[in-house]
């Protein structure tokens, strides 16, 4: 097993008490390899056992990478019949399981936003091949992956719909990372859906208004919900900033809006 996909990253210890834990009964889950283009990549996958032609959910993890958090949420994903897969978009960049935030943050501003496209268009595949269904295909991620979210939804023709949880909407531009959501809003494949906090410091509100805006000018059948009061990585059940009250409704939310797009 890859050390990087075991437990929960150094940098979010301790983790709090209300951390879900779902098991695997009745699952197929666990580490898998998938061919890119320079050799394979490490993901994490669950999906009914001896399922075949299942609804595929690309799920995006946070900046400290695939840790226990997002392998938990493939398992719930799972139960509920999807073919959930969680790759490890920086892999070739490093192993970020046991560094300092700060140190995190380096590795991960020299993670190519092309890499990351070609590396979940990889992903798609496997899972087509593995069981799923690549006519019913959706994508979520959070925080860092709420940006790729709305990245890949621009990128990809094949993905029917995305649930961006609060992914930074504008950002600095820098020669791997050139554009951001606000810039692609009119070259979404697919309907979005947004869901960030209010009282989120590192995503102003005037940025998710600027979004909406720019969405509704291009005539997108994407959303955003803005929810009062609540701080960024309100689902994050293994931090302090967990509100279990809008985490429920956002993975309603969420749910709701991959049936209604053709995913489920």
């Amino acid at each position: 097993m890859d050390s990087r996909l075991n437990g929960f990253a150094a940098a979010v210890q301790p983790v709090a008490t209300t951390t879900i834990q779902t098991d695997a009964a009745g699952l197929e889950a666990g580490e898998v390899r998938i061919p890119v283009r320079d050799g394979e990549m490490s993901a994490y996958c669950a999906k009914p056992a001896g399922g075949k032609k299942l609804p595929i959910v690309l799920l995006v993890h946070e900046i400290w990478s695939v840790h226990e958090y997002f392998k938990d949420v493939a398992r719930r994903l799972g139960k509920l019949g999807y073919l959930a897969v969680s790759p490890d978009l920086y892999q070739r960049q490093g192993d970020v399981t046991n560094l300092p935030i700060e140190d995190i943050r380096k590795i991960v501003a020299t993670v190519p936003d092309a890499q990351v496209m070609e590396d979940l268009d990889a992903t798609a595949r496997w899972a087509a091949a593995n069981g799923g269904d690549a006519g019913r295909m959706g994508i979520t991620g959070f925080c860092w992956g709420g940006r790729i979210t709305w990245l890949y939804c621009a990128h990809s023709p094949d993905v029917k719909a995305g649930v961006a949880w609060y992914g930074p909407v504008v950002k600095p531009e820098t020669e791997l990372q050139p554009r951001h959501p606000i810039d692609v809003a009119a070259e979404l494949k697919c309907p979005v859906l947004g869901l960030y906090g209010a009282e989120d410091a590192g995503i102003p509100n005037d940025t998710v208004e600027r979004m909406r805006t720019a969405l509704a000018s291009a005539g997108k059948p994407s959303e955003i919900v803005l929810y009062p009061g609540m701080p960024h990585a309100f689902h994050a059940d293994y931090r302090p900033s967990y509100r279990p009250e809008a985490a429920e409704d956002g993975w309603k939310r969420m749910l709701d809006w991959f049936r209604r797009h053709g995913v489920a």
